[in-house]
């Protein structure tokens, strides 16, 4: 019996002759087109954040200690879109700066938890009309409907349950 079911799930996998073998566009491969709306979205945005005399990467991890408040580097990593020995450099440099703060979790003494401080609020609220007014240059280019359909696809295309 197994080897009759072994035998049929063989049969039912598409062999080599079932694909195309030819390599996709570039306009069509979802990596580059990726790739080429990020830096159509980021542009303004580095410019911003360079008047802010901050990194994106910064930004990112001030944006998440800002909507999520006091939180762990793995969360913060997870949330920001960063590899931990990164982060763990942006932490100093934003440290030193005094835009977060860390301190000894009070119940588990191997974690230490991260918090944006006053001054690190202060730049992202100095920064949210440009950061709209971008945004929304990018609804009146695109249509608000469409950007936020794409939104929604890429929040299914991350979804780790699909």
């Amino acid at each position: 019996m197994i080897a009759v079911s072994a035998l049929s799930f063989a049969m039912t996998l598409p062999t080599p002759s079932d694909f195309d073998l030819r390599v996709r566009a570039t306009s069509r491969s979802l990596p580059i087109a990726l790739l080429r709306a990020r830096e159509r979205v980021m542009g303004p945005i580095r410019a911003m954040l360079a008047d802010a005399g901050v990194t994106e990467q910064q930004w990112r991890v001030l944006r998440v200690l800002s909507e999520h408040g006091e939180t762990d580097a793995t969360d913060i990593a997870q949330e920001a879109c960063l590899l931990m020995p990164s982060l763990t450099r942006i932490l100093q440099v934003l440290e030193k700066k005094g835009f977060c703060a860390r301190r000894i979790h009070p119940t588990d003494r191997r974690r230490t938890l991260i918090a944006i401080t006053d001054e690190g609020r202060a730049l992202i609220e100095r920064n949210i009309p440009e950061s709209n007014r971008i945004f929304a240059e990018l609804e009146t280019a695109y249509g608000k409907d469409r950007i936020e359909a794409l939104l929604d696809l890429l929040a299914d295309l991350t979804d780790p349950k699909t």
